[in-house]
């Protein structure tokens, strides 16, 4: 059994800056979870452009309010508190925060723990 809490990652190797907030890496690959979670902060403003090709990510929302922009679809959604959302085709997307956001992040295959965005909005393997 583990214990992680996140206030103990706050500024350590796994609290990851990037284009359009930061992410609290709490699960990662070597953890042998088969899956990742993280706690993604996201401060008002984008759209920031996010395209995960070799990662599935579902986000639950716990604070804020933003919008979901499907890039193949043109689809437009808000996103608030209690809301669940799946890039289960490595959808490409981009995401607006109207007030600061904060999601829970849950990846397959689980992140390394120092992944940042590339110029094309993925993460690479």
């Amino acid at each position: 059994m583990k214990i992680v809490r996140t206030n103990n990652l706050e500024d350590t190797e796994r609290d990851i800056k990037f284009t359009g907030g930061n992410s609290i890496r709490l699960i990662i690959e070597r953890d042998k979870m088969g899956f990742g979670v993280c706690k993604t902060y996201i401060p008002k403003g984008g759209p920031h452009h996010w395209h995960y090709t070799n990662h599935l990510e579902a986000c639950y929302c716990v604070r804020g309010h933003g919008y979901l922009s499907d890039l193949k679809t043109g689809e437009k959604i808000l996103i608030s508190p209690d809301t669940t959302y799946l890039l289960d085709q490595n959808d490409d997307h981009t995401f607006e925060a109207l007030t600061d956001v904060v999601l829970i992040s849950i990846f397959n295959p689980p992140l390394k723990g120092n992944e940042k965005h590339d110029e094309n909005g993925q993460y690479s393997i």
